[in-house]
């Protein structure tokens, strides 16, 4: 009878010595090492306006800032890399460790839907998991290519499902007092 292999667990340590390659981006869910490639450009195209509307309205309101593709470090075998995160001032400073990654949950993540069954599930399931578990109090799943907004928000303790955004309609956000602006902006 063959003994099973017992499941190798990826820390952050373990990242310093994969070879460094800008085309791959390396995140650890839960232990397990994933591995995604460069995205298309209309998925990078959405970071860039997501990013955008989420400046102005942080530069108009003075409340936080945004971050395209920060790493965040919640434990030693959880470390992703979300596409924009939205934090408070005073929340992204407790948070910063001495080489810019954050050590724990901004306020709002981000990501934007990658092609793939595999790539969906994880930001669908093991990231909205790890984002609810982590204490983040809001989520937005983005779809590039059906121009939609998934909107999680925290609700009894873990982030809850409120709505789909369709292009045509606006998100607004009692985390972002006065912040509105059209889905379809984001595409």
């Amino acid at each position: 009878m063959a003994q099973a292999t017992p499941k190798i667990r990826w820390t952050t340590a373990d990242l310093e010595v994969l070879a460094a390659d800008e085309w791959k981006r390396y995140e650890i869910i839960d232990g397990e090492l994933c591995v995604t490639r460069a995205p298309h450009s209309g998925h990078q195209r959405a970071i860039g306006r997501i990013y955008a509307q989420l400046l102005r309205w942080s530069d108009e309101s003075g409340l936080g800032e945004p971050l395209i593709t920060p790493g965040l470090i919640f434990t030693d075998t959880d470390n992703v890399i979300p596409d924009v995160i939205w934090g408070s001032h005073d929340r992204l400073a407790a948070l910063m460790d001495d080489e810019g990654h954050l050590c724990g949950a901004p306020e709002l993540i981000v990501e934007v839907l990658s092609e793939g069954s595999t790539n969906e599930r994880r930001d669908r399931e093991a990231k909205l998991k790890l984002y609810s578990q982590q204490g983040v109090q809001e989520y937005w799943i983005a779809n590039w290519r059906l121009r939609q907004v998934e909107l999680y928000r925290r609700q009894s303790a873990q982030l809850q499902r409120i709505a789909t955004l369709l292009a045509t309609d606006s998100l607004e956000s009692p985390l972002l007092p006065g912040f509105s602006c059209q889905v379809g902006s984001f595409f």
